[in-house]
């Protein structure tokens, strides 16, 4: 999946460097966002098991998570993810994103979730995509409101972020009537 500037590529096992890099670049500017993690998650092995976690979600459909790469030069840029998707009637996901702090307003972001998005209900068929995003978060609201997404409600100590339980606006997507 690409645009002009960016793709979408599943991880591979030899992207755990990029992606390690990539996330110890960006902790402290991730803290604010991300849910309190084990230091395990801030080593190649750690990485090396989120990789494969990722692929084996992906085989059971339950996951699919995506490497956001910039086009020409490769390079990692970003992390987005369906999570816990959900067949039958309801054929939902979680969307979930973060872009690299040095490539932040330059549209990625955009692009990558309307890509995602467009995956989400021309590949997997599914129906509806959410999202949750702190209120203070408006660059990400910005985000989703450019692709689409609605807001749908306030949902009060939604998540654990950095230790506190944080409210969350939940945003939504769906795909076009048959």
């Amino acid at each position: 999946m690409s645009n002009n500037n960016i793709y979408l590529k599943h991880f591979e096992l030899m992207d755990a460097r990029a992606l390690l890099d990539l996330t110890l670049r960006n902790r402290e500017f991730l803290q604010p966002f991300d849910p309190l993690r084990d230091e395990s998650h801030f080593t190649l092995e750690g990485k090396e098991i989120e990789i494969t976690n990722s692929i084996q979600g992906s085989k059971t459909d339950q996951s699919y998570i995506f490497g956001i790469f910039l086009e020409g030069t490769n390079e990692l840029i970003g992390r987005i993810a369906l999570t816990g998707v959900a067949r039958g009637p309801f054929q939902n996901a979680y969307l979930g994103y973060y872009i690299d702090q040095k490539h932040n307003g330059k549209g990625y972001a955009t692009a990558a979730v309307k890509l995602c998005v467009a995956y989400a209900f021309s590949k997997l068929g599914l129906h509806r995509i959410q999202a949750g995003v702190m209120p203070r978060n408006l660059p990400s609201i910005r985000v989703l409101e450019k692709v689409g997404f609605r807001y749908e409600g306030l949902a009060k100590a939604y998540l654990k972020i950095n230790n506190v339980w944080e409210d969350h606006n939940l945003y939504a997507i769906t795909a076009a009537a048959d």
